[in-house]
């Protein structure tokens, strides 16, 4: 049975005909983590807060192990739901060390008992040492990892974390993401993090959940995501792809599109006729004989690659998108240069 359920989760606002979350099902295995990715208004946050107790669904059920906390006939309290939050912005007092910020949901436990959790959970997120320290002393990442042990001293049934990387730089969001990962699995904590950034949700998740309109459009691992995406807002919204449009060969196995024929990772089930697919920028490799040829129309620096967005010898000037690829940085490419590629079909998904 699923740690957590969420049951026709539906929630409309004042003054709105359409509803913010629409008819979500979810089910959530003990301990793992999910998170919710897509854009802003998509519904992730409106989501976190019904979990959470914030907002009332308008209808559908919520269940935390085994437990209903939401129906349309009762509902528990914030407090009661066995949950813990770590909020955007962290959320600790000033005023308070860092000992006392983690005791601070520990209400109904002894002084005792407070002290030797808070110890506990400082210890578990690394900053044993810092108890007697006040926020304004710590860096982003140490009050991060703060505002995690406060969440995690009380033992809750789950940890919701909304946007818990966005306040951070590049360098220490990488390293943050991965010892927030490493804090939940050591503790074994079921977890649910809200984000619009791919990198964060791929880095800490076991599995994404991918909203657009308050509707779930895809669930899956991050890799499975990635290699398989479900249809094209998908396959654009976690990673920069090809999108083409063609008919399907009577061997269900090849494409006809408009830069030549393509061939998918394996054959399909059914014969369709006007299929998308998406292309991975990787999936494209230069080679001095390739299948594909152009010229490039653009190079942009990526850092640990260029885009190359290459526009076909075989489609009209300017009626496509060009196919962008990435090339290696040592490469020597201009604008104007013609290039030829083949397509891996691992990194090719047939999409909606």
């Amino acid at each position: 049975m699923s740690f957590i359920e969420l049951k026709n989760l539906t929630k409309y606002f004042a003054g709105s005909s359409d509803p913010a979350v629409t008819s979500l099902d979810l089910s959530i295995n003990k301990g793992e983590i999910i998170t919710l990715l897509g854009p802003s208004g998509c519904g992730k946050t409106t989501t976190l807060r019904m979990i959470a107790g914030f907002e009332h669904p308008s209808k559908g059920s919520i269940s935390i192990d085994g437990k209903e906390v939401f129906s349309e006939s009762h509902s528990v309290p914030p407090e009661k739901r066995g949950i813990g939050m770590v909020f955007q912005d962290y959320a600790l007092f000033p005023h308070m060390t860092i000992l006392k910020n983690v005791m601070f949901g520990l209400n109904k436990w002894s002084s005792f008992e407070k002290k030797k959790r808070a110890k506990e959970v400082l210890e578990l997120v690394g900053l044993e040492d810092y108890g007697n320290r006040y926020p304004t002393q710590l860096s982003g990442g140490q009050q991060q990892r703060v505002a995690l042990a406060r969440a995690l001293a009380p033992k809750p049934h789950v940890v919701l974390m909304d946007e818990p990387f966005s306040n951070l730089d590049a360098g220490l969001r990488e390293k943050m993401r991965f010892d927030v990962t490493n804090i939940l699995r050591k503790a074994n904590t079921t977890a649910i993090m809200v984000t619009h950034d791919q990198k964060d949700a791929f880095a800490v998740s076991d599995r994404v959940v991918v909203m657009k309109d308050g509707i779930i459009q895809q669930i899956a691992s991050p890799k499975e995501m990635y290699r398989c995406p479900k249809n094209c807002f998908v396959a654009q919204f976690v990673g920069k792809t090809n999108l083409l449009t063609g008919f399907m060969d009577d061997d269900q196995k090849h494409i006809h599109t408009h830069i030549g024929k393509v061939c998918l990772p394996e054959q399909w089930k059914e014969r369709l006729e006007t299929v998308k697919l998406s292309i991975r920028p990787e999936g494209c490799r230069l080679t001095e004989e390739g299948k594909y040829c152009g010229v490039i129309d653009r190079v942009t620096y990526g850092g640990e690659y260029q885009e190359l967005y290459v526009r076909l010898h075989n489609e009209p000037h300017l009626s496509k998108e060009p196919m962008l690829i990435y090339a290696p940085i040592e490469q020597e490419l201009e604008v104007g240069s013609v290039v030829s590629f083949d397509i891996k079909p691992e990194l090719i998904a047939l999409v909606e």
